[in-house]
């Protein structure tokens, strides 16, 4: 592949031992209302459900409310019973007791089934939402052009793809129900603590601002630590990823030692930041009990007051302290989930962002059929440049008669992987045209064209499957002995046949467990069961030795016989009968023939082939 002409990616992490580079931070939404308003649309879809939820969701919330007040009555009852005994009455009514308790208890329970519910309608809602998303998703990767994956880090993308979509659904099932039923806490409580009494409700919602200054105060201090702690997270988590990825590298530069050491340092900071944010986000829940009972203290106290004075009642005591306990929570939690929110909508815009890129230009509305095409090719007046400022393809024009073998040579960089990825319509030109049969390629459909295409490229792709599904991946419907019968003409049987469990041999995720060059045999007999009517072989036995090279060589020659065919090599000598050669030269054709022709002519291609035969020689 022409790396010299491929957009340069960004390392996310420094060399080994040296300083990886830090985890990137959560970030807030740039545009939240543009991102609130594509997400209201997606959630549309389910706007009934959504309904059940709030409703079931307030639901439950008011049934736990209301549990307190009705609790205190039976409280009152209590006290009222011990006084008249106390003085001769009739003493306790535990049968009107009984029947309040029975009624708070089927309140709560109702209120749990209503909770529930709603749960389980918002599960569903978030997993239907996260579905369509990745669906979505994976149906845009195949409407992307090439030149997005070759300027973006893969990395990024499968973030977007994995862990934005993690992250939105999970929030959307926590932080939804999680405002709506803090926002009727809120609400609902203050309503029971007025009704109850005004001036307790006064007492109790002082303290609030006292706590609310001291929290901030605690938040402001702990998130600077926080913040670092995420820092070194990310600095020891990328070297030990980086260290466990080049283990060859480190040993074989001694680095172990400074690996170690540098790991320790940042180990050491992680320990230090760590243990200041746990210390002080410690302190944030007794610095609101702490509060929150100075509350307690002063409403005992007035409520005690007024019950003396017959103003309230024992039980409406009672049940003010539990509201005014439960009061806080809803307020905290509505601060804990502003975070998850803004973290949430970030991770929806990146995803809305990705769905809404720029997408590979249409097909022709009516596309002309490719099942009978000759397979004639032609460039003309081809230019080209990966990004407009640097142009590559300058001027590239050569015609190619059906069945002809094609080879293109030259430097690094020349441009010859690039001519390939135009004719695949990987990209498409900027100006000329490439013509298949005597059309412009763009009146084919991407699909179709791309289907009379077979390619053995440089960097072999094969999966995690056993080797009989990743040869059949050249033609899913072929049967195994047809399989079996490519693999012996890309020399592949042999090998196959001495490793455990032969064709049923699982590849490993890395695909580690089979040697490069067999790789490149196994990659080759796909292209050889695919059976295409265009050949592209890019370097395609670059990784094998010489003896399994001229095999392969001979097979190949066999596979190309009567197909138009265009190989890149480096090595000169394999392209020897090749009926026209293409030698490219910054981004033009610097000479075009047969091999003896170009030899007889003393030019740039005899000086390549000579300097690689001296090679040869002197090695």
């Amino acid at each position: 592949m022409d790396e010299k002409n491929q957009p340069q990616r960004r390392r996310r992490m420094g060399p080994p031992g040296g300083p990886p580079r830090p985890m990137m931070q959560v970030e807030k939404p740039k545009n939240f209302k543009a991102t609130l308003k594509t997400l209201s649309a997606y959630l549309s879809a389910y706007k009934v459900a959504l309904a059940f939820v709030f409703a079931f969701a307030a639901g439950s919330t008011v049934f736990a409310i209301v549990g307190p007040k009705i609790l205190g009555n039976a409280t009152t009852e209590l006290a009222k019973g011990l006084m008249g005994k106390l003085t001769g009455g009739t003493g306790i009514d535990f049968a009107k007791i009984s029947g309040i308790l029975l009624t708070v208890l089927c309140l709560y329970i109702v209120s749990a089934l209503f909770s529930y519910i709603q749960g389980w309608l918002m599960t569903g809602v978030s997993q239907k939402l996260t579905y369509k998303l990745r669906k979505n998703l994976s149906e845009k990767i195949h409407r992307m052009p090439f030149k997005f994956f070759d300027s973006k880090n893969h990395g990024e993308t499968l973030s977007i793809i994995t862990n934005d979509i993690d992250t939105l659904s999970q929030s959307l099932n926590q932080s939804l129900t999680q405002i709506i039923t803090s926002i009727v806490t809120v609400i609902g409580i203050l309503a029971m603590m007025l009704s109850i009494d005004w001036v307790m409700t006064l007492i109790a919602l002082v303290v609030m601002p006292v706590s609310i200054v001291l929290v901030s105060v605690v938040v402001k201090i702990s998130q600077k630590h926080f913040k670092n702690q995420q820092e070194y997270l990310g600095h020891v988590n990328g070297q030990i990823e980086e260290v466990f990825g080049a283990q060859n590298t480190v040993r074989a530069f001694n680095a172990e030692n400074r690996v170690m050491k540098r790991f320790d340092e940042d180990n050491g900071m992680l320990y230090h930041s760590a243990w200041r944010a746990q210390a002080f986000s410690g302190l944030m829940m007794p610095t609101m009990m702490f509060v929150g009972n100075l509350g307690y203290v002063a409403v005992a106290i007035i409520g005690g007051y007024f019950t003396i004075h017959g103003r309230i009642n024992v039980g409406d005591i009672q049940a003010f302290i539990q509201y005014t306990r439960q009061f806080t929570q809803p307020l905290g939690q509505i601060a804990q989930v502003s975070g998850m929110v803004q973290s949430t909508f970030a991770a929806a815009e990146r995803v809305f962002e990705f769905l809404g890129s720029e997408e590979m230009p249409p097909s022709a509305e009516k596309p002309h059929s490719a099942s009978d095409i000759t397979c004639s090719v032609e460039f003309k007046h081809v230019r080209f440049g990966y990004n407009e400022e640097k142009i590559i393809i300058n001027d590239f024009s050569a015609k190619i008669r059906a069945g002809q073998k094609i080879a293109i040579v030259g430097p690094t960089g020349a441009g010859k992987t690039t001519i390939i990825k135009l004719l695949m319509r990987f990209y498409d030109v900027y100006c000329g045209s490439i013509l298949v049969d005597g059309r412009d390629l763009r009146v084919y459909d991407r699909s179709e064209i791309r289907s009379a295409f077979g390619m053995v490229l440089l960097d072999t792709w094969l999966f995690n499957g056993s080797i009989m599904e990743n040869i059949r991946y050249g033609r899913l419907c072929a049967a195994d002995d047809e399989v079996i019968a490519a693999a012996r003409a890309a020399h592949a049987h042999h090998f196959i046949k001495t490793l455990p469990d032969g064709y049923n041999m699982t590849l490993n995720e890395e695909v580690t467990n089979v040697s490069q060059g067999q790789k490149q045999l196994l990659t080759i007999a796909r292209a050889v069961l695919a059976a295409p009517r265009i050949l592209i072989l890019d370097e395609a036995t670059s990784s094998v030795d010489t003896l399994t090279e001229s095999r392969i060589q001979r097979a190949m020659d066999d596979l190309m016989r009567e197909r138009t065919s265009f190989v890149i090599a480096h090595r000169l000598s394999t392209i020897k009968n090749a009926d026209l050669i293409l030698v490219m030269r910054d981004g033009d054709i610097a000479e075009q023939g047969s091999h003896d022709e170009l030899i007889a002519r003393g030019g740039f291609y005899a000086e390549l082939y000579n300097s690689q035969f001296e090679k040869a020689q002197g090695a």
